[in-house]
């Protein structure tokens, strides 16, 4: 982000989730608002929007949240919905709920169904998300994949094909690899994100998953160390990383 654009503070702090303009003045006026250890007592003044603001600009002694372009690695547990309005639990419930306010919204890249685990992306830079989700751009999926019954042998074929087609559809599937780990686990890597595919390209062979987990974005690995329910920012290292391929 450019050292030289500025915005006014109430109005990027509102847009950050810490409140009403009216609210942030109050900030101000209490002085919560310290900028280098300075306080702030004008909420209406103009602030460089440096890279480095967040290391800088402190309210109520905490630091400054994430600014806008904020891209996060989330470790997807089982049983949450990839939705703002679904009923029961969400992923951005596992996020601080200030963040739940930002403006513009943090959006997941694509989704993962509720019974799928795993990498998501979650970003509040839309050209970001689209460049990522274009077919353009080639960042492959790559799912592990517990089955209920022992793979008959020839299903890495199929996949590879580039014949599939799945029930209900007329367009038959990009080639997918498959990676045989044991019986009845595998890896697939697939540049699609159709409609609950991993588990409609097993039942179009005769078998069913049992667990579904995604363990790579692009170049991008879930962490070890990130546990389910667990986030962190994104570097920009990370976000090279999904386009490096896999």
């Amino acid at each position: 982000m450019s050292a030289a654009r500025s915005v006014r503070l109430d109005k990027l702090l509102a847009n950050l989730g810490y409140g009403s303009r009216r609210e942030i003045q109050g900030l101000a006026r209490a002085g919560a608002l310290r900028l280098d250890g300075a306080d702030l007592g004008d909420a209406g003044d103009r602030i460089a929007l440096d890279p480095d603001l967040p290391d800088r600009l402190t309210i109520d002694g905490a630091a400054l949240d994430p600014l806008p372009g904020l891209c996060l690695m989330l470790h997807k547990p089982l049983g949450v919905t990839c939705s703002h309005k679904e009923a029961g639990p969400l992923v951005y419930g596992l996020l601080p709920e200030r963040w739940r306010r930002r403006e513009p919204p943090l959006s997941t890249v694509g989704r993962l169904d509720k019974e799928t685990s795993g990498l998501l992306l979650l970003t509040d830079d839309g050209a970001l998300l689209h460049r990522i989700i274009s077919p353009k751009a080639q960042v492959a999926k790559r799912y592990r994949v517990t089955l209920d019954r022992p793979l008959a042998g020839s299903e890495a074929a199929v996949f590879a094909s580039g014949t599939l087609l799945l029930e209900g559809e007329a367009r038959p599937l990009l080639p997918v690899r498959l990676d045989v780990e044991d019986d009845t686990h595998c890896a697939v890597t697939l540049m699609e994100g159709r409609y609950h595919q991993v588990r409609r390209m097993f039942a179009a062979v005769g078998n069913h998953v049992t667990a579904l987990h995604r363990d790579r974005v692009g170049g991008l690995d879930l962490p070890a160390d990130l546990a389910a329910g667990a986030y962190r920012v994104m570097t920009a290292a990370d976000v090279a990383a999904v386009f490096a391929g896999g």
